[in-house]
């Protein structure tokens, strides 16, 4: 596990998050996953952080903050698991699927989920199409 010192570049927040490793912070990032949680911006930075040295102490409280990580993880993935089987995946057409249903009323579909950018989810907000961003582990991720 490492802990970042994250820096909102939009309301100026800064946070610290927790992530398996230096790589999950980077493919986190680049799957668009990582948002403020004062103002769900994207624009969301790692800082500098001084190194902390673990006492026994600090031991006990990152195992702690390691099983934590598996509690969410795997609700995470009961999350996925539920959306997968009641869900239609539409991949990378998301944005033109929820635009679809959302302006043809007439049409009666199934949710879905797939992939948009955080550019493209803030546009369809901004046309009043309500989407949320969940965040998702590959199958073949531990």
């Amino acid at each position: 596990m490492i802990k970042y010192r994250l820096f909102c570049k939009d309301c100026e927040t800064s946070f610290d998050s927790w992530f398996a490793s230096s790589k999950e912070y980077e493919k986190v990032k680049k799957l668009k996953h990582l948002n403020c949680y004062n103002c769900n911006s994207f624009k969301v930075e790692k800082t500098l952080m001084s190194p902390s040295v673990l006492s026994s102490k600090d031991k006990i409280v990152t195992i702690s903050r390691d099983k934590k990580f598996y509690k969410i993880k795997n609700k995470i993935k009961k999350y996925q698991k539920f959306i997968k089987k009641n869900f239609n995946y539409v991949g990378d057409n998301f944005v033109h699927e929820a635009r679809s249903i959302h302006y043809n009323k007439d049409k009666k579909s199934k949710g879905i989920y797939g992939n948009a950018s955080s550019e493209e989810i803030s546009d369809l907000k901004g046309e009043g199409i309500e989407t949320e961003v969940v965040p998702w582990f590959n199958d073949n991720e531990n």
